[in-house]
């Protein structure tokens, strides 16, 4: 009989996290953290260099985790994408206090016209390695408000853990089952 390995991943796409929610706002929160930080004073090159970093890694992390062969590292590789996430939302909070990013109360990102499920859709149809979504191609670091990154921060923070849990019931999921079909194994085995 041949049995599948249960620890293995499979994906009928392999680019299959394009669909994923949590991957499209942080490939969007990437691009804005860039927009932002082009503009940035020169003596604030390392902060530049940081929060380009930690963004980026957000998605990249989100990506070589889908490709990961059995669940346990992917949730690493989503956990580390979590910590980074964690990273820009500690490094926005301080651009704002140190008057690099400023304050709006009430923006939002409907504000600069991003709709998050235009976006995902958006990136779905196009297929194009730049994101030229329309409202981001007029888009200046001048638009951009601490309130705006923190709702995409908020919104794709509460989209992984929501991911994590899910690829955790699965896990249990397939934990419990293969149990049932050891006990059934050594049943028969035993009882026969």
């Amino acid at each position: 009989m041949n049995q599948i390995d249960k620890t293995k991943r499979q994906w009928q796409h392999p680019e299959g996290y394009r669909y994923l929610a949590p991957w499209t706002n942080a490939a969007l929160l990437r691009y804005l953290i860039r927009l932002l930080t082009v503009d940035f004073p020169k003596n604030e090159y390392r902060r530049k260099a940081q929060m380009d970093d930690a963004a980026r890694s957000v998605v990249r992390n989100i990506e070589e985790g889908f490709k990961r062969p059995d669940t346990k590292s992917y949730l690493d590789f989503l956990g580390f994408s979590q910590g980074s996430l964690e990273e820009v939302k500690g490094d926005v909070r301080e651009c704002s206090e140190d008057g690099l990013l400023k304050p709006v109360s009430g923006s939002a990102l409907k504000g600069i016209g991003i709709y998050l499920e235009d976006f995902k859709g958006w990136l779905r149809e196009n297929r194009s390695p730049n994101i030229l979504y329309p409202p981001l191609v007029s888009l200046k670091s001048s638009d951009l408000t601490y309130e705006i990154f923190i709702e995409l921060i908020n919104k794709t923070d509460y989209l992984l853990r929501k991911l994590v849990e899910s690829l955790q019931e699965k896990m249990k999921y397939d934990e419990d089952k293969e149990k049932f079909r050891a006990a059934r194994v050594w049943e028969r085995k035993h009882w026969s």
